[in-house]
């Protein structure tokens, strides 16, 4: 498919990200945000990342002024040939955007949901025809974090899934198909088993909230920046593979997946937790740890881009 034209509906900072990137490949994008402010922010945002998409290699002939905001949702998705859509994560917002723009798409326009909580059945009972709507669940922020997770299921269209994932790949990014409803997705449900036993280990006393979080970074976080858990684990063990890596350590995994713990939010772990990373971010704020993230982000991606 060839989409020169794209539309995002939502202004945050997924659906700015998206635009951004949109842009940088040379795509015309038509936004819409009811937040009178929005243009404002979204234009500030996409100035404030275009030069790491520039070092990354991301902009491919694209202008960061080829971005039009519309007053309503349906003279945002005129004339788009995909639309990434952002609203909050609230079904009912959902659907009635949903019912709103449906008979304004164009004919062969996909639509794809970042929804990262709501699954694709919930969020398709809101169309007419949801043949040609796609789950293409980012990760945050999606300029610099290649992953997508692209989902269809029976209701959807032939062809649409493939050529959702061809969009997002011909923009740089990795897709993964998810092939079964499950809530959170893939990733998602990767990020809550890791942090759930890393709350464990701070409640329970093992280490701090900054030592668990090095623990990651420092350690096993470098290596899944290569390859994932399974891949490694059969690196793990020299020419026997994954097979020989099992019986070595099959007792081994039992024996801590047995002793991992079951942690929830009380109120009582927020403020630990909160109160570990406050001391972890010795007074940086919220942006400039952004900043620093973003920047080790963008070194790692010109890293690894050219072994992938």
């Amino acid at each position: 498919m060839d989409i020169q034209h794209t539309a995002c509906l939502g202004g945050g900072v997924i659906g700015a990200s998206w635009a951004a990137l949109f842009l940088a490949s040379g795509r015309s994008v038509s936004m819409f945000d009811p937040d009178p402010q929005a243009e404002g922010k979204v234009r500030s945002y996409i100035a404030d990342v275009w030069p790491s998409m520039e070092e990354l290699g991301l902009v491919r002939n694209g202008n960061p002024d080829t971005i039009t905001f519309c007053h309503r949702a349906t003279q945002a998705v005129e004339g788009a040939g995909f639309v990434q859509e952002n609203v909050p994560e609230r079904l009912d917002i959902k659907h009635a955007t949903f019912h709103l723009i449906e008979p304004a798409l164009e004919q062969d326009a996909i639509v794809a949901s970042s929804a990262s909580g709501l699954t694709l059945g919930q969020m398709q009972t809101g169309w007419a025809d949801p043949s040609r709507f796609v789950l293409g669940h980012p990760f945050n922020p999606p300029h610099l974090i290649p992953l997508v997770e692209v989902q269809g299921n029976d209701k959807t269209a032939s062809g649409v899934v493939q050529a959702a994932q061809g969009f997002y790949e011909s923009l740089g990014k990795t897709t993964i198909r998810v092939n079964k409803e499950v809530p959170g997705h893939v990733a998602n449900r990767l990020q809550a088993a890791l942090w759930r036993e890393a709350i464990h280990l701070v409640v329970s006393g093992v280490a701090s909230v900054e030592d668990v979080d090095k623990a990651v970074w420092a350690g096993p976080g470098l290596r899944w920046a290569a390859m994932g858990p399974t891949m490694l684990f059969n690196l793990g063990a020299g020419e026997g593979g994954l097979e020989a890596f099992c019986d070595h350590f099959s007792d081994t995994f039992n024996g801590w997946w047995d002793d991992l713990g079951q942690v929830h939010l009380t109120d009582d772990v927020k403020w630990q937790m909160t109160e570990g990373v406050q001391a972890a971010s010795q007074g940086q704020t919220p942006a400039e740890l952004s900043r620093k993230r973003d920047a080790l982000i963008v070194s790692v991606q010109k890293s690894v881009s050219g072994l992938r």
